[in-house]
C-alpha cells in the first residue's frame, strides 16, 4: 500500500476538482457524497499504510513522483516520505477530517447548492492541502501544502463574503500568516545554501556535522519557529486565529483541532535535529509557548462568545504543544496532538449543534439549561470538557500529565506556569459548560420553542469523537503504571537521532504519582468551583471592570497591535502615496511629459512659412557652425 500513498491526497483533490468544476450541476446529497466520500477513502488507505509502517523493522520509505525542480546540483523531487509519523498524522487529518465533512453535510445543508458545493470544494482543498504538508519528503513539499493551508483558510474563514468582517478576519489570518511564511521561506533558502538540499535525509544527516550551538543552526531553528509560530498561533502571532471564528463552525474545527494550526509542531517534530542541536532555541520555544498558553487562557476566562473560548483555548493548548518541544518531549507535542484533535474537534462541533439549535446564537449568556433538549450534545460536550481539563482515565490526562513530568525536569518554573496553566483550563472550559448546559434558559421564547437535538449528520461525528476523547490516550500511559507506552515506541525511529543531543530527566515513579496527583486533584477542585459558580447562572447584566474588563478586550492586544504597527504603517503608506508617489514620482513623470509638449508648442512657432525667417535661421546657423569649427 505504500506506494499508493500518492492516492491519498489525490482522493481529496479531484473531490475539489469535481465539486468545484460542477458546483452548478451538483445536487447537495451527490456533493455531500464526493466530498466526505473523497476524504474517507483517503482515511481507509492511511489506515492500511499505519499498519504497515507499524510492523517491526520497518524503514523510511520515499515515493517519487517526478523532478519538481532541478537547477545546477540542486534537485528537488515531487516525492512522499511514509514513516511513523507522517503515518500517524495521515490517520489524524483524514479520520478527523472524514468526520467534518460527514458533519458539514447536515451543518450546511441550509446554503444554496452553489453555496454547497463551493464550500465542500473548499475543503477538500483544504485537506488536501495538510496532507502535501504531512507527505512531503523535503522542506519544498512542505512549504507547498504550507502555502495552500493558508490559502484554503483565507477561503473557508471568508466562506460568507457578503459580510465585510468575515472578510476582515479572513485578509489578517492571510496577512499575518504570510509574516511566518516569510521566516520559514528563508529556512529554506539558508537549509540549500548551507547543505545544498532541502530533503529530509540529506539535511538530517548533515546536521550532526555542523556540532551544538552552530550559528547556522541557530539561525535556521530560529528562521523555521518563526514560520511555525505564525502557522500555530503563538506569541506575538496569535491574534488571527480567534478572528478564525468568522468561518462556518465545522471550518473552526478542522482549522483548530487537526490540520492547519498543528502543522508548526509537525514542522519542529520533524526537524528535531536541528533543535536538538540548538538548545537556545529550545529554551525560547518552551518560553514562548509559556507565555502563549497562560496569555490565552486568561483571555478565555471572560469571553462570552461559546467559540471565541473554544479559540482561545486552542491558542493556549497549543501553547502546551510548544512547551513540550522546547523541553525535548518530542513524543508528549505529537501525543497532544493527536488527543487534542479529538476533544478540540468534539467541542467545536458540539458547539456548532448548540449554535444550530440557538438558531445561530453563539453568546453563552443567552443560553442555558440546553442538557434538557440536547441530551446527546449535553454528555459528548461533558466528556470534551473533562478530557481537556486533564481527568484521569481520559485522553487529555495522559498527554497533558507527560507534559507537565518532562516540563518538571527541564525546569520547575516553565512546570509551575504549565500547571496554573492547566488550572485556568478547568475552570473556564467548565465556565463555559455550566452556562451553556445548566440552569435555567436565558433566550427568547422563539428560541425555547425551537430547542431540538441535533440531525443524526451532526451527533454522529460527535459519538465518535468523545469515544475517542475517552479511550485516546491509553497509546501513551505512563511508565508507571507498568504498561508500554506505545505511541513512544512507535515514533522512537522518528526522534532516535535527537536522543544522543537530549539531556533526559527521569522523575521517580514516586514523584511522577506525585504529580500526577497533584495536577488531578487541583483541577477537580477547579472544576467543582467553577460548578459552584456557574451551575445556576444569571446574567446581571453588569459590565466588567479593571481586570475582567482586561480580559474580556483581550488584554488589549488588537488595539496595541493597531496603535504600534497597523496605524504607524498606515501613516507611512499615506506619506509615501501622497508625498513620494504623488509629488515626487508621479510629479516627475508627469513635469517631463509635460515639458515635451511646452517645448514642442514653442518649437513649433518657427515654421512660420516666412522666408525672410528661414534665410535669417541658416545664416545664424552658418555662424554657430563656423564658430564652433574655430574653437575646436
Amino acid at each position: 500500500m505504500i506506494h499508493l500513498v500518492w492516492l491519498v491526497p489525490f482522493l481529496p483533490l479531484l473531490g475539489f476538482l469535481i465539486n468545484g468544476l460542477g458546483r452548478r450541476y451538483l445536487s447537495k446529497s451527490l456533493t455531500g457524497v464526493i466530498g466526505s466520500g473523497s476524504v474517507l477513502a483517503a482515511f481507509v488507505i492511511s489506515l492500511f499504510i499505519f499498519f504497515e509502517v507499524r510492523q517491526p523493522g520497518f524503514m523510511p520509505q520515499v515515493v517519487t513522483l517526478f523532478d519538481f525542480i532541478s537547477v545546477g546540483n540542486l534537485h528537488i523531487p515531487f516525492a512522499f516520505q511514509v514513516d511513523q509519523l507522517s503515518a500517524l498524522f495521515l490517520l489524524i487529518i483524514t479520520g478527523v477530517g472524514s468526520l467534518i465533512h460527514i458533519y458539514s453535510t447536515s451543518y450546511m445543508h441550509e446554503e444554496s447548492d452553489e453555496g454547497f458545493a463551493r464550500y465542500f470544494a473548499y475543503l477538500n482543498l483544504f485537506v488536501f492541502s495538510m496532507l502535501i504538508l504531512v507527505l512531503g519528503a523535503n522542506y519544498v513539499m512542505m512549504f507547498i501544502g504550507w502555502e495552500g493551508v493558508g490559502l484554503c483558510s483565507y477561503l473557508l474563514i471568508g466562506f460568507w463574503f457578503k459580510n465585510t468582517s468575515y472578510n476582515k478576519a479572513a485578509n489578517k489570518a492571510f496577512i499575518m500568516n504570510r509574516i511566518g511564511d516569510l521566516g520559514f521561506l528563508l529556512g529554506i533558502f539558508l537549509l540549500i545554501q548551507q547543505f545544498g538540499s532541502v530533503t529530509f535525509s540529506d539535511v538530517f544527516a548533515q546536521v550532526p556535522t555542523l556540532g551544538e550551538n552552530s550559528g547556522v543552526l541557530f539561525a535556521v531553528a530560529m528562521l523555521l519557529f518563526i514560520g511555525a509560530m505564525g502557522k500555530s498561533a503563538q506569541v506575538p502571532l496569535y491574534t488571527w486565529l480567534p478572528d478564525a471564528m468568522a468561518g462556518p463552525t465545522p471550518v473552526s474545527a478542522l482549522i483548530h483541532a487537526a490540520t492547519m494550526v498543528t502543522a508548526g509542531i509537525y514542522m519542529i517534530a520533524r526537524s528535531n535535529v536541528i533543535y536538538s542541536l540548538a538548545p537556545c532555541i529550545q529554551s525560547i520555544i518552551a518560553i514562548v509557548g509559556l507565555v502563549t498558553a497562560l496569555l490565552a487562557a486568561t483571555i478565555a476566562l471572560k469571553q462570552n462568545d461559546i467559540k471565541k473560548v473554544l479559540a482561545y483555548s486552542t491558542v493556549s493548548q497549543l501553547g502546551y504543544m510548544f512547551v513540550a518541544l522546547g523541553v525535548g518531549a518530542y513524543t508528549a507535542a505529537v501525543f497532544h496532538v493527536m488527543t487534542h484533535a479529538f476533544f478540540k474537534a468534539l467541542l467545536f462541533l458540539g458547539s456548532g449543534s448548540v449554535i444550530h439549535a440557538m438558531g445561530g446564537e453563539q453568546d453563552i449568556r443567552k443560553m442555558g439549561g440546553l442538557k434538557k433538549w440536547m441530551p446527546i450534545t449535553n454528555i459528548t460536550f461533558l466528556i470534551g470538557c473533562l478530557a481537556i481539563s486533564g481527568i484521569p482515565g481520559l485522553s487529555g490526562f495522559f498527554s497533558k500529565d507527560e507534559i507537565l513530568a518532562n516540563a518538571f525536569g527541564f525546569n520547575k518554573i516553565i512546570y509551575a506556569g504549565a500547571l496554573i496553566g492547566a488550572l485556568l483550563t478547568a475552570f473556564y472550559m467548565f465556565r463555559l459548560y455550566y452556562i451553556t448546559f445548566t440552569g435555567k434558559f436565558r433566550g427568547t421564547h422563539e428560541q425555547e420553542h425551537h430547542l431540538h437535538e441535533s440531525p443524526a449528520a451532526i451527533t454522529f461525528p460527535l459519538v465518535i469523537l468523545a469515544v475517542l476523547s475517552v479511550i485516546g490516550g491509553y497509546v501513551g500511559m505512563p511508565e508507571v503504571f507498568g504498561v508500554p507506552h506505545f505511541l513512544g515506541e512507535y515514533l522512537s525511529p522518528i526522534f532516535a537521532p535527537s536522543a544522543p543531543f537530549l539531556h533526559a530527566h527521569h522523575l521517580s515513579h514516586e514523584l511522577e504519582w506525585g504529580l500526577m496527583g497533584l495536577s488531578s486533584g487541583l483541577v477537580i477542585i477547579v472544576i467543582f468551583f467553577a460548578r459552584s459558580k456557574f451551575r445556576q447562572y444569571q446574567d446581571n447584566g453588569v459590565a466588567n471592570t479593571g481586570l475582567a474588563k482586561v480580559l474580556e478586550n483581550k488584554w488589549y492586544v488588537d488595539e496595541l497591535y493597531e496603535a504600534v504597527i497597523v496605524k504607524p504603517l498606515m501613516v507611512l503608506s499615506g506619506f509615501f502615496q501622497d508625498t513620494v508617489e504623488r509629488s515626487g514620482i508621479d510629479a516627475t513623470v508627469n513635469g517631463v511629459g509635460r515639458g515635451v509638449k511646452w517645448s514642442s508648442r514653442q518649437i513649433r512657432l518657427l515654421q512660420n512659412g516666412q522666408v525672410g525667417f528661414y534665410i535669417f535661421a541658416m545664416v545664424i546657423g552658418m555662424i554657430v557652425l563656423f564658430v564652433i569649427s574655430l574653437f575646436l
